[in-house]
């Protein structure tokens, strides 16, 4: 597209990230919604095999299956291993403590991200990028960081969420030279696929499930086969899952990590306008603070960046 080729490669990263953010948000609502009737390996393994057909049914219409080639498989299986691990990393904080203590240790992601952009893909981290991570984490604590949480070792499960999340985004910048937003997507629902059926086999019978414990519960629950009409909206969940899934790995593979990484904070805007509209949860008043520090710094990043774009000579593009 036109508009695409006047603005930087950064700017396009941002843009394809919040709006993948946005579609995320609305298959993490349709999955926290059934969590208290499915398992999560159950829910996990039927929306990522939609979502795998759904790519590939656009990759069919739009140019071949063999655009999802590679030449780096194991690469795309470990970068897809890695985004399963955060994710259950993420579940086991949640089963051991507050989930707002969980979401916020996990938002350390983006100084991981930084940090291992800087030493293995020696991307500059300048000082408005890290001032722009610092207020945006500013803003997390003041959403999310409950008061009087005693200190204890289950911490470190969110915190290993997001080593092996940055570690995720940064194996999208390695790939990128190489392979499409395409072909990532796919290799990351194989992964969830295959670990969701192996979770199957092992804790699928639901003779672990002993605990009385939510997030316990949503782990080791048996399987049980949905009725139509949550099929349907896993199906919905599917399909919106595969554009974000998609979205985040090309926002990734065009922008800079410790560009785009700031704006993965809007995620906690959207969630908290999900939980409003969906649930009828409101927002109390360091929910609007924290959201005013995320915006915010997020957008001295994207305005830093259109202002560095104007400096660089632009070529027509389409």
């Amino acid at each position: 597209m036109q508009f695409l080729g006047l603005i930087s490669r950064n700017v396009q990263g941002i843009l394809y990230l919040l709006v993948a953010l946005v579609f995320l948000t609305v298959s993490d609502a349709i999955i926290k919604w059934l969590s208290p009737y499915y398992p999560l390996h159950e829910l996990t393994l039927i929306k990522a095999a939609i979502a795998l057909v759904v790519i590939f049914v656009v990759a069919h219409i739009f140019g071949g299956l063999s655009q999802l080639k590679t030449k780096r498989p194991w690469l795309h299986l470990l970068r897809g291993i890695m985004y399963v691990l955060s994710d259950a990393f993420y579940f086991l904080g949640l089963a051991a403590i507050p989930m707002a203590t969980t979401v916020t240790l996990f938002f350390c992601a983006p100084l991981f991200v930084c940090l291992i952009a800087k030493i293995f893909l020696r991307e500059t981290v300048g000082l408005q990028r890290w001032l722009a991570i610092f207020v945006g984490m500013v803003g997390v604590f003041v959403i999310a960081l409950p008061s009087g949480v005693e200190f204890n070792w289950n911490v470190v499960f969110p915190v290993l969420s997001a080593v092996t999340y940055a570690l995720m985004v940064i194996m999208t910048r390695k790939l990128a030279i190489s392979d499409s937003a395409g072909t990532m997507s796919v290799y990351v629902l194989i992964s969830f696929i295959l670990l969701s059926i192996v979770s199957g086999i092992l804790i699928g019978d639901g003779q672990f499930n002993v605990f009385n414990q939510v997030a316990l519960e949503f782990l080791l629950r048996a399987w049980q086969w949905p009725s139509l009409s949550v099929y349907q909206l896993l199906i919905i969940c599917g399909v919106v899952s595969a554009v974000g899934v998609y979205l985040l790995s090309q926002s990734y593979r065009i922008g800079e990590a410790s560009v785009v990484v700031p704006f993965e904070y809007a995620s906690l805007p959207l969630a908290i306008l999900a939980g409003f509209l969906v649930w009828g949860d409101l927002p109390g008043l360091r929910d609007y603070i924290g959201s005013a520090l995320i915006i915010g710094s997020g957008l001295v990043v994207i305005l830093f960046e259109i202002r560095m774009s104007r400096k660089l000579p632009h070529f027509k593009t389409g």
